[in-house]
């Protein structure tokens, strides 16, 4: 009796992406890496209060960790159009490992150099905002066009799943064995990106001839996405929601302190942060598969919709029992968002200007956080954390009515054949 043929999956859900040998090398190596990166960066403010116990010193570490995102990612996607993006990884990926073992040397001593950290950890915030654009313009093109929903979906469960899996190995080896132990292991996860890196296979694309030059390359990424409608509503929609809606991420320990009751270096604040890492997780996992059928536009608008009505329910819940259930479907919305806005940008871009615009999104997305967090923080004294994140459910709100993504793509079609 013939064996039954398996059915293949379906195209552009996260088990299409899979099928393909070289996105799934270095869709794990990265995984691997991302789980050392956030088992570092749990454990770094708290490190950096340790040797100073200055609020001040801790928000310094955050901005070089973060800042650069803001500050160098146009360049990066630049580089990413420009040179080998492989070359350009794995240089990356050997910059951010040297940048963490020399913070283990650092950790290993009784009293380290402040500066030398703060710069170290520059080092390794630098290196990120160079790799970043190239990541995510090299991962798509590792898998044929009408799988990319799947892989952008896999790339945002992979973000999630290395906060949820980083801090719970990250916590209790720091708790072990000291500082120096975790960014020793941190540095030993890049060794898995660089080989996955080098083995994998990557389709030619056609050379793209480089006319621009300094400035002028730089502002292309901004002039490509001011006129391409769908670009430009994509991004102002991420950088408006990244700014004023996500405050909520950076000052989860405010929240858990005084909203809770909840100490921020507590068992239950872990549980917390855990809750909504697994909750965004699966928003990510939901896009490439049990929501595949519906359009990206709508789960945008939609998912906009629950975030501003479940923040409104965090921002007023007062028991730790009521908000585990909701910041983890919190998390859910929020990435759902999120994927499924990738995901219409992705499937838009061309090849050969895919690492200028990622830069943007990253600078829209990684780089606004912090700014966002930074002017919120200060507005909690003011105004009350409630009003805070209250004002980041309106905006959310708003933006349910201005994303009409499917609109701007049919309008940037139009004009491209005008």
């Amino acid at each position: 009796m013939p064996a039954p043929t398996r059915t293949p999956p379906r195209p552009g859900t996260a088990q299409a992406a899979l099928r393909h040998r070289d996105f799934r090398i270095v869709w794990a190596g990265t995984f691997t890496s991302n789980i050392g990166t956030w088992m570092q960066n749990v454990l770094l403010g708290a490190w950096g209060y340790t040797l100073t116990h200055s609020a001040g010193y801790v928000g310094l570490l955050y901005f070089a960790q973060l800042g650069p995102l803001l500050l160098l990612s146009v360049l990066g996607g630049v580089l990413a159009d420009t040179l080998d993006r492989r070359r350009l990884l794995v240089a990356m990926q050997v910059e951010q490992l040297v940048g963490s073992v020399v913070l283990a040397v650092l950790a290993l001593q009784r009293d380290p150099n402040l500066v030398a950290v703060a710069l170290c950890v520059l080092a390794i915030g630098i290196g990120n905002a160079f790799s970043a654009p190239a990541m995510g313009a090299i991962l798509p093109t590792l898998v044929p066009r009408e799988d990319i929903p799947g892989s952008v979906s896999l790339q945002s469960v992979q973000m999630n799943l290395s906060r949820v899996i980083g801090p719970l190995l990250g916590a209790p080896l720091y708790a072990a064995f000291g500082a120096a132990t975790v960014f020793a292991i941190n540095a030993a996860t890049y060794l898995f990106a660089i080989v996955s890196l080098l083995v994998a296979r990557y389709a030619r694309t056609a050379a793209h001839p480089v006319t621009e030059r300094g400035l002028a390359r730089l502002a292309s990424g901004f002039r490509i996405a001011w006129h391409d409608r769908l670009i430009r509503r994509v991004l102002v929609t991420l950088t408006t929601f990244s700014f004023f809606s996500l405050t909520f991420v950076g000052l989860m320990p405010v929240v858990a302190a005084r909203n809770l009751g909840i100490a921020p270096r507590s068992l239950e604040y872990g549980v917390l942060y855990a809750v909504f890492g697994f909750g965004a997780a699966m928003g990510a996992i939901s896009v490439g598969t049990v929501l595949h059928h519906l359009r990206k536009e709508r789960l945008v608008r939609g998912g906009l919709v629950a975030f501003a009505g479940l923040l409104v329910v965090f921002s007023l819940v007062r028991t730790p029992v009521l908000a585990y259930p909701v910041v983890a479907v919190l998390g859910y919305a929020y990435f759902v968002v999120i994927t499924a806005l990738s995901t219409v940008l992705q499937s838009h871009l061309d090849h050969a200007v895919r690492g200028r615009v990622m830069a943007l999104w990253i600078m829209g997305f990684g780089g606004t956080v912090p700014l966002g967090v930074f002017v919120g923080g200060w507005l909690v004294h003011p105004i009350g954390l409630t009003a805070v994140l209250m004002y980041g459910a309106v905006v959310a709100l708003l933006l349910a009515w201005y994303a009409d993504l499917r609109a701007a793509d049919l309008r940037s079609a139009v004009a491209a054949t005008v």
